[in-house]
């Protein structure tokens, strides 16, 4: 998993660089060998005019479905890495649960599959030779 950081509106230090890659890696690595890129966009809405304007997004491309896409705002802007990087943990543990149940439900749900189920089942009163 790579972590793409990128700030605007200021300029990105050492200590939140190295802050959002731990926190990232703390709450991705689990999904580690499903995700090849995470890109994290660090912002100050309001530049010096101060409050509640410090906002991290994370984003998560995922193979052949959209997105997971996460913003939080806050005055801090570590606390809002922290939340973001929370968020997406849950955000994409639920996605990649529904594309698993998805691809399960999909193979039951084939008719060609059924077709070949109804195709070895003998007639009655014979049985079926090994192959």
């Amino acid at each position: 998993m790579h972590i793409d950081i990128q700030a605007s509106g200021f300029e990105l230090s050492g200590g939140l660089r190295e802050h959002t890659e731990r926190r990232l890696q703390f709450a991705l690595s689990w999904a580690s060998q499903d995700l090849g890129k995470v890109a994290v966009r660090l912002s100050d809405i309001n530049g010096p005019r101060g409050g509640s304007d410090k906002r991290c997004r994370i984003q998560i491309p995922l193979a052949r479905k959209p997105d997971v896409v996460i913003e939080d705002t806050e005055t801090d802007l570590y606390v809002a890495i922290d939340r973001a990087a929370d968020r997406a943990e849950r955000a994409l543990a639920r996605r990649l649960e529904r594309m698993r149940e998805h691809g399960r439900e999909s193979i039951r749900a084939n008719p060609a599959a059924s077709a070949v189920e109804t195709l070895i089942v003998a007639p009655a009163g014979e049985t079926l030779k090994p192959y």
